[in-house]
C-alpha cells in the first residue's frame, strides 16, 4: 500500500494549494489551472462548503494555519451564502436556487468544523439539520427533493441519485457527530433504495436521473451528454462512490448493519472495473456510459480515480483480500502519473491519452475528492472523518 508519508505530503500539498480559493469577500472561489482564482465564476456553496470540510479536517489533523481558513467557510455559510430571509443557503452568490446538492455539503461541512471545535459551527449545523429535515426530507417516500425555489414554493420535477448519495455522506457524519442515529437509519434507507434496489435491477449499473415519483429517467440529457452534474447515462465514479459508502455505512451500523452492504459494495466495484477501466483501449476510467456499457464521455475525471482509490482501500481494510490492495496501488500509479501536478493540485480533466482537457470541467475548482484520497486509507471506516482525524 502507498507509503502513509507520502500520502501525508500529498494532502499537505492539497490544502497549501486549496487555501489560494479565498476570497477576500468570503468563501472560496474557482481555481484555474495554476491555482488563481477566476473572477467570472460565483463564489458557490458546494465549492465553499468541500474546502470548509477540508479545512476543517486538517484542522483536526493538527495544521496551525486551516483554523483561519475553515472560519473563513463558517462565515461566508453564515453570511453570503445563507439566506436570511427564507432560511437555506442559494447555490451561489449568483444563483439564488435551493439545492439538495449544495445542501448536503453544507451539512457536511458543520459536522466537520463543529467536531474541530470551529466557532459557529454548532450553530451552522443545527440550522443545517432543520432545514434538510424540514425542507428536503420527504416523508412519504423516505427520500429527498432535489431544489427548491427561494421561497420554498416550488420544487423541482427531478430526483438525482447524486445529491441523494451525498445526503449518504451527510447523514452518516451527522449521526456520529450528534449522537442521533435517525440519521444513520435514512442513510441505510437511501442506500438501499438507490444501490440495492434500483442499481441491483439494472445490472450494477447507478442510474442518475430519475422522474418526481422516482422512476429511472434513462434518457435524461441524452442531447446534453457533458453536463457537468447531470450528464446522461451512468457515471462510474459514482458507482466506486456508493461502494465507498456502503462500506462506511456497514462499519458504522455494526451489528444492526444488513448483509447485503458488503455484497453489494463488492459488486459496483466489480461492476466499474469491469466496465469502465479501460475498455477505450486507454488506461483510466471513461466518464460515462450508455445502458449498453458503450462510453458515452470518455475523458478521464480526477475525483473518479480519487473514488476508485478510496473504494479500493475500503474494500481491502474491510475483507483483506489481496486483488483490492492491488487495484489500490494501480489507481496511484495512474493518478501519480497523470493527475497530480507538479505546480500544485490535480488536473482535473484529461483526454483519453492522459493529456489535459477541458471538455468538462475547466481549472482546478475541486479539493474535496484528492483530498479525502490521500486521507481516508490512512483512518478506519467508521467513525465519519470528522472524529476519526481526533
Amino acid at each position: 500500500m502507498t507509503d502513509p508519508t507520502w500520502l501525508a505530503a500529498q494532502r499537505r500539498a492539497l490544502v497549501t494549494f486549496a487555501a489560494k480559493a479565498a476570497d477576500p469577500a468570503g468563501g472560496f472561489g474557482w481555481l484555474d489551472a495554476s491555482g488563481g482564482r477566476v473572477a467570472e465564476q460565483p463564489v458557490a456553496t458546494w465549492i465553499t462548503a468541500r474546502m470548509t470540510h477540508v479545512f476543517s479536517l486538517e484542522h483536526g489533523l493538527g495544521d496551525p494555519d486551516a483554523a483561519a481558513l475553515a472560519d473563513h467557510g463558517i462565515a461566508a455559510l453564515r453570511g453570503r451564502l445563507h439566506d436570511d430571509q427564507h432560511g437555506g443557503w442559494f447555490a451561489s452568490v449568483a444563483d439564488t436556487t435551493k439545492a439538495a446538492y449544495e445542501h448536503s455539503f453544507v451539512l457536511l461541512a458543520a459536522c466537520s468544523a463543529h467536531a474541530a471545535g470551529r466557532p459557529g459551527a454548532e450553530e451552522l449545523l443545527t440550522e443545517a439539520l432543520e432545514v434538510i429535515g424540514t425542507r428536503f426530507w420527504d416523508v412519504e417516500v423516505g427520500l429527498p427533493f432535489e431544489s427548491w425555489d427561494r421561497a420554498w414554493s416550488t420544487t423541482e420535477a427531478y430526483r438525482g441519485a447524486n445529491s441523494t448519495m451525498h445526503f449518504v455522506e451527510a447523514f452518516l457524519a451527522a449521526g456520529d457527530v450528534t449522537g442521533d442515529k435517525i440519521w444513520h437509519q435514512r442513510a441505510l434507507g437511501l442506500a438501499e433504495r438507490i444501490v440495492h434496489v434500483t442499481s441491483a435491477a439494472h445490472g450494477w449499473r447507478v442510474p442518475e436521473h430519475f422522474t418526481e415519483d422516482w422512476r429511472p429517467d434513462l434518457d435524461y440529457n441524452s442531447s446534453n451528454p457533458r453536463h457537468p452534474f447531470r450528464p446522461f447515462g451512468s457515471t462510474i465514479g459514482h458507482w466506486l462512490e456508493w461502494a465507498r459508502l456502503l462500506l462506511h455505512l456497514e462499519a458504522t451500523l455494526g451489528e444492526d448493519a444488513p448483509a447485503w452492504l458488503l455484497p453489494d459494495a463488492r459488486a459496483l466495484f466489480d461492476s466499474s472495473v469491469r466496465r469502465g477501466w479501460g475498455v477505450d483501449g486507454y488506461l483510466g476510467f471513461v466518464y460515462t456510459l450508455d445502458w449498453d456499457d458503450l462510453p458515452v464521455v470518455r475523458e478521464r475525471m480526477h475525483w473518479v480515480i480519487a473514488e476508485a482509490i478510496m473504494a479500493a482501500s475500503a474494500l481491502r481494510a474491510r475483507t483483506g483480500e489481496d486483488p483490492y490492495a492491488d487495484w489500490y496501488v494501480t489507481f496511484w500509479e495512474y493518478a501519480r502519473k497523470h493527475h497530480i501536478d507538479p505546480v500544485g493540485g490535480w488536473r482535473h480533466e484529461l483526454s483519453p491519452d492522459g493529456s489535459p482537457s477541458a471538455g468538462v470541467w475547466a481549472g482546478k475548482p475541486d479539493t474535496y475528492h484528492a483530498y479525502q484520497a490521500t486521507l481516508f486509507p490512512t483512518l478506519p471506516l467508521s467513525p465519519a472523518a470528522a472524529l476519526a482525524v481526533r
